[in-house]
């Protein structure tokens, strides 16, 4: 796999440290480096992505050889200590690895790590495979170190989640790296705006220097036309690349520039590529990174070249390229007749799925406890990212906005602020309590909000993977350790009331949230039930026919995919329940039996 390749490379290349927040597509990463740690490595999940790029600089301060890893959207949590970083710099190699997530597959958003590049004016790497991402990182590290500043490292899902047979180092060539350790040094490590200011002259004159080392740099290669005086040409990067060269397998196959460092831009291979042609189509995800630079070369040079892609209609503007998508890219460009599809049989149609709550999930019943006490008064269900987003579907409809992680809880003071007479509740899961929803319930008691803070505790980060955090006492170390207490942080930021009941006991639960609700300030109900993955399932539910009227309440309130319709009644499906008895306390008429809390 793609981030098992990333991780592996960077054990090769004398890695002392890891962090980072689990995030598709790149939590595997940090995984793979755990399971693969001879006891030389330090690895940690972070609470977040921030304290986690601070952790990777502190040690590379140390001259360690230290790697950071997030998805796209972790780098915005990130980004505060990352732009002064740039100036600042480092002594050991980091890498900070950030995935991008075209489509998007799995994230609020399409945003493209490569602006974040030239924006903090950071070096950045782009690999285009699997292969390529393992020897990649190691590169990575050395320039890192030999420039003495991070650098960003780029995949995206293809690459991070693609497999492929590849070449790796015989753990006897694994660089061995050992820190020098911390010197202190006011003018180096302090940051001031005099220091500053010197340290933007350094930074562009570093990255000056290094346009021209990427000229060379041999990731960046142009690809000779397959036959003389073809003067159109495609520009290139990442997974795209690979998706280029498939669809040039052909005779009359023009030229192709690979840009696996986008910033700073190979300004002289771009200039070489550029000399001999016409017309150029970029090829990229997510953004015109390439085009926009391409363009600029021909006016910076005089160069009579069109520059074509996203910004001329070209190549789409949003979403994830695919092979067929960039043969018809070419196709059209080229002026080529696109290939015919071979005849195939037509697939079965697939049932549909669409993304639910798991059968047992407690966090269905939390939903549907607050569903229930709030009924017929006006309320807000602010969410937030994690498993608890799916309580968006129908019939659960019960997440009102989803903006960011932690966001929800702010979120809900606006409302209320605005409409006072309006029940506000924010739901947050119990890894998102620790990574972002902290100060919102801080800001909250400080501002004397009037909401119900629900945190939906699984005991586990259960969206991305089943990742310990603060609350689950262990480490990726493999440590046990002493769990933060939910209940005692929410009071000791100063939230007088704070409750804690299993929604699986639905009286209790309805009773809570109608009794919290009602009070004024800043309450919270901890709804606690451990993640129907992580537990041994009871005996599945079962319907007694008899008693059973068809009313369909137990599917139209729940949506459980454990309870199915079959010969137009309800029925278990067995392989998915795993007898929670939220059903059985749903059902009016007693017609459930079995399951864990049923009578």
């Amino acid at each position: 796999m793609g981030n098992a390749a990333i991780a592996r490379g960077a054990i090769a290349a004398g890695l002392n440290v890891v962090s980072g927040y689990p995030g598709t597509p790149s939590t595997e990463v940090l995984e793979t480096a755990a399971k693969s740690n001879n006891g030389s490595l330090y690895v940690e999940w972070s609470v977040n992505e921030k304290a986690a790029l601070e952790l990777g600089a502190g040690a590379a301060y140390c001259g360690a050889r230290s790697m950071v890893t997030m998805k796209q959207v972790g780098l915005n949590v990130a980004s505060d200590p990352l732009m002064s970083l740039a100036y600042i710099g480092v002594k050991g190699g980091m890498v900070i690895l950030v995935a991008d997530d075209p489509g998007p597959i799995s994230s609020q958003t399409e945003q493209d790590t490569r602006h974040f590049a030239s924006y903090s004016k950071l070096p950045c790497f782009d690999p285009s495979s699997v292969q390529e991402a393992y020897d990649m990182i190691q590169e990575a590290f050395e320039f890192s170190e030999k420039y003495r500043t991070p650098v960003l490292f780029r995949p995206t899902t293809r690459v991070c989640h693609g497999y492929a047979s590849i070449e790796v180092k015989d753990p006897s060539e694994h660089k061995v790296n050992e820190p020098e350790g911390f010197v202190k040094d006011s003018s180096k490590w302090v940051i001031f705006p005099r220091l500053s200011y010197n340290a933007h002259i350094h930074i562009e004159e570093r990255n000056a220097e290094l346009s021209k080392v990427f000229s060379e740099y041999g990731r960046n290669l142009i690809v000779p036309a397959k036959s003389s005086g073809i003067r159109k040409a495609v520009a290139t990067h990442g997974i795209s690349y690979t998706y280029v060269m498939e669809a040039l397998r052909r005779e009359d196959a023009p030229s192709v520039l690979k840009v696996s460092t986008p910033f700073p831009f190979p300004e002289q291979l771009a200039v070489e590529f550029l000399k001999d042609k016409d017309e150029v189509l970029c090829v990229e995800e997510l953004d015109p990174i390439i085009e926009r630079e391409l363009t600029y070369i021909c006016g910076k040079y005089q160069l009579p070249v069109k520059i074509r892609g996203k910004l001329t209609h070209d190549v789409k503007t949003a979403g994830e390229n695919t092979c067929a998508s960039v043969s018809a890219n070419i196709s059209a460009f080229m002026g080529w007749e696109l290939p015919e599809k071979a005849a195939q049989e037509e697939p079965p149609t697939l049932p549909v799925r669409p993304p639910v709550l798991c059968a047992g999930c407690p966090h269905r019943a939390s939903f549907f406890a607050v569903k229930e006490a709030m009924k017929g008064k006006k309320s807000v269900f602010c969410g937030d990212i994690g498993c608890y987003t799916l309580g968006n579907a129908m019939p659960l409809d019960m997440v009102d906005t989803c903006l960011c992680m932690g966001a929800g809880v702010n979120i809900t003071q606006g409302i209320g602020k605005i409409e006072p007479d309006t029940n506000c509740f924010a739901f947050v899961g119990d890894s998102t309590f620790f990574a972002s929803a902290i100060t919102g319930a801080v800001n909250a008691v400080y501002n004397q909000a009037d909401m119900t803070l629900v945190v939906l505790d699984n005991s586990t980060t259960a969206m991305t993977g089943h990742q310990p955090h603060p609350g689950t006492g262990r480490t990726m170390m493999g440590q046990v350790v002493d769990k933060v207490s939910i209940q005692e942080v929410l009071r000791g930021v100063g939230v007088k009331t704070v409750e804690t009941v299993d929604p699986l006991e639905l009286d209790k639960a309805i009773a809570c949230v109608k009794r919290v609700s009602a009070e004024k300030g800043v309450k919270a109900i901890v709804f606690k039930s451990p993640c129907a993955v992580l537990i041994k399932g009871k005996s599945p539910a079962v319907i007694d026919s008899g008693k059973c009227t068809g009313c369909k309440r137990c599917i139209n309130t729940l949506g459980c995919p454990g309870i199915v319709m079959r010969d137009g009644r309800p029925a278990i499906e067995s392989s998915l329940c795993t007898g929670c008895g939220l059903c059985s306390q749903v059902c009016p008429f007693d017609a459930i039996g079995g399951g864990e809390n049923a009578d």
